[in-house]
């Protein structure tokens, strides 16, 4: 797209030699006759450059470029001073009152070309890395919204299940820092958090006389239950940013021996996410009251997960989980007798 270029000049005589020098130069080319209506101009028209004679009645030029630069809208657009002043001072002047360049009459065509040109490059550069930031801060508003958005999903399925209070957030927690000791980083690390969240989104496709039931369950309504990892996936495959994070909505009920569902992978068939979140979810379980029973001791929750480790867990994350224990206590993840 070619620059837009005000010439701001009281004498057509000026103006008109302005316009035959920078004609054919692939420039749109705008006239203002004195300050007041290139005030005007300028915050209509939001020109790439501003050239702007001095000497004018009513208000000179220093007096134009002070105006623009002290109004928010317009203040960034280069301002090329044009005088037939050739001294110090005015030069000073000049730049004091905000301008990018300074040239004196009578100028050489080709000088004036060349300063212009550069500034219009330099400007055109400038309003890239402007857009690219007005980019880059758009999408960052936009993947806060989408946390934001995950985060309420994760405490409302809290609330629907009666987990004990921040059970999401406790396991998505855990589960990065273990994920971390693991050696997985950056995007990887971002999407197993998000699908720690979303861990049992599926329940909302179980009734809540199942979810709820305070007896156990029937053989019928357990074939129910084991169906919310499934119903994960086809909620959530159809949002494709979550797409990545489906690893732990889908897989984290599958087991090391084969004996998990929906679809009884075995060992490394199941992501790597889900092996990890396996665990920390059991610890959390297990260590956390439930409706249904008092939380357990940790030596007893250490003791369940080193048993199942082989059978349900992967035995070489089960040894890190451990390592991970004795660097720092920290709490974890699901019951066997819960229903998740």
């Amino acid at each position: 797209m070619n620059s837009t270029v005000l010439i701001v000049d009281d004498e057509y005589a000026g103006r008109q030699t302005l316009e035959s020098v920078l004609e054919g130069e692939g420039y749109n080319i705008e006239m203002a006759e004195n300050g007041f209506q290139a005030l005007e101009k300028v915050r209509e028209l939001l020109p790439d450059v501003i050239i702007l004679d001095v000497m004018m009645p009513g208000m000179t030029g220093f007096e134009v470029c002070e105006k623009i630069r002290n109004d928010p809208l317009v203040a960034e657009i280069p301002i090329i001073v044009l005088t037939a002043l050739d001294d110090r001072e005015s030069l000073l002047k000049a730049l004091k009152a905000g301008a990018d360049d300074f040239v004196t009459k009578p100028f050489d065509r080709y000088e004036l070309r060349a300063r212009l040109l550069g500034i219009t490059q330099l400007n055109r550069y400038h309003k890239l890395v402007e857009e690219r930031r007005k980019l880059q801060d758009a999408n960052a508003q936009l993947m806060a919204a989408y946390e934001a958005t995950i985060e309420g999903w994760s405490h409302a399925m809290d609330l629907r299940d009666k987990e004990t209070e921040g059970h999401s957030r406790r396991v998505a927690d855990m589960t990065e820092k273990l994920a971390k000791l693991h050696g997985v980083d950056g995007e990887d690390l971002v999407q197993i958090r998000r699908g720690s969240l979303l861990h049992d989104m599926g329940k909302l496709g179980v009734p809540d006389y199942i979810l709820h039931k305070p007896d156990k369950l029937t053989d019928d309504e357990w074939i129910i239950m084991r169906m919310h990892p499934q119903f994960a996936y086809d909620m959530l495959h159809r949002i494709e940013y979550l797409r990545p994070a489906l690893d732990i909505p889908f897989c984290h009920h599958e087991k090391w021996d084969g004996s998990g569902y929906p679809r009884g992978l075995k060992g490394e068939e199941i992501p790597v996410a889900a092996r990890i979140f396996a665990i920390v979810d059991v610890w959390d379980a297990l260590t956390s009251d439930r409706p249904y029973r008092p939380a357990w001791k940790e030596e007893d929750a250490l003791a369940y997960i080193k048993d199942q480790s082989g059978k349900h867990f992967d035995p070489q994350l089960v040894e890190l989980f451990f390592r991970s224990r004795v660097e720092k206590q920290e709490g974890g993840d699901a019951n066997p007798g819960s229903r998740n």
